[in-house]
C-alpha cells in the first residue's frame, strides 16, 4: 500500500513548498501553453501533484526530483501514467546533453514549479546551455518574476531582465499566494511563462556583454565597460555615434539599446 505523502517530512535544504489545489496546478498547466503533441520537463516532482495534470495536457512529461526519499511514493504514483518518466537526480547539475537524450534530440517545454534556492541559475541553465527548450513557464519567487520583465528605469532591471527580454517574450501570467503552498514559504510566487524568440540564437559574448554593463550598478556604462577590458575612447565614440549621453547608466537603457552598442563595439 502506497505510503502517504502527508507522511513524508518536508526537507528545507530542497526548497520543499508544494501544491494541491486543483485549480490552481491547471491554470499552470494552462499558462504553459502545453498540447498533446508537446514534450515537458518538469523539475521539482515532489507530490507529483503537477505532473498528473501535466500529463493529461501533453505527449509526454519527464520529470526530475533530487529527493530519494521520495522514490517509493513517486515510483508507485505514476506506475500507471504510460507517458510520464520520472529521474531521480539533481536537474540543476545533470549535463544538457543527457537531458536532450531524455527527448531523443525534440524539443521540449519547461514547466515547473521550481525550489526557490535554483531558480535563477536554472533558467539561465536552459537559456545558455541548449535551443531545445521552446519555452519556459515556472513558478517562481514573485520578486525574481518582476526582475525578467523589468523595464530600464526601473529598480527591478538588471542582467536577467535584459537577457530574457532579447531571448524569450516573457510574461507574468499570475500572482500566486504564499498560502496556496504546503508548508508555506515566507513571500508570494509568481506565474512566469517565457516563449523562445525562433530567430534569436544564444550568444555567449553578449551575455557576457550585458554582465560587464552591470558588473557595478552605480557605475557608468563607460566605466563598466571599461573595466572588463573595452577602451574609453571607443566606448565614447559608440554612445556619441548612437546619441546617447556619455554619463548614462545600463539600468537606463532599453535591452535592445544595450544590443545594439554591442554590436557596434564588435565591429
Amino acid at each position: 500500500m502506497m505510503k502517504p505523502f502527508e507522511s513524508f517530512k518536508f526537507n528545507k535544504a530542497f526548497g520543499q513548498n508544494f501544491i494541491s489545489d486543483k485549480n490552481l496546478l491547471n491554470a499552470i498547466a494552462k499558462d504553459s501553453g502545453i498540447s498533446f503533441n508537446d514534450n515537458v520537463l518538469e523539475i521539482g516532482t515532489g507530490a507529483g501533484t503537477l505532473t498528473e495534470v501535466l500529463a493529461s495536457h501533453a505527449k509526454r512529461v519527464v520529470t526530475f526530483e533530487i529527493d530519494k526519499k521520495l522514490t517509493e511514493y513517486l515510483t508507485e504514483k505514476f506506475a500507471s501514467i504510460d507517458n510520464v518518466e520520472l529521474v531521480l537526480k539533481d536537474a540543476l547539475s545533470t549535463p544538457i546533453n543527457e537531458i536532450e537524450d531524455l527527448f531523443m534530440g525534440q524539443d521540449f517545454h519547461l514547466v515547473a514549479n521550481l525550489p526557490y534556492y535554483i531558480t535563477t541559475p536554472l533558467i539561465f541553465k536552459f537559456l545558455e546551455e541548449t535551443n531545445k527548450a521552446k519555452s519556459i513557464t515556472v513558478m517562481v519567487q514573485k520578486e525574481v518574476a518582476e526582475k525578467i520583465v523589468a523595464k530600464n528605469g526601473d529598480k527591478n532591471y538588471g542582467i536577467t531582465s535584459v537577457l530574457f527580454q532579447y531571448y524569450f517574450q516573457p510574461k507574468i501570467k499570475r500572482i500566486v499566494s504564499k498560502k496556496m503552498f504546503s508548508p508555506p514559504p515566507k513571500v508570494d510566487s509568481a506565474v512566469i511563462s517565457m516563449q523562445r524568440k525562433e530567430d534569436v540564437p544564444f550568444e555567449k559574448g553578449f551575455s557576457d556583454f550585458v554582465r560587464a554593463s552591470f558588473a557595478m550598478k552605480r557605475k557608468t556604462l563607460i566605466n563598466n565597460l571599461a573595466n572588463s577590458g573595452y577602451e574609453k575612447s571607443k566606448i565614447s565614440a559608440c554612445l556619441e555615434a548612437l546619441g546617447i549621453e556619455p554619463a548614462v547608466r545600463a539600468e537606463n537603457l532599453p535591452f535592445g539599446t544595450i544590443r545594439q552598442i554591442y554590436e557596434k563595439l564588435a565591429k
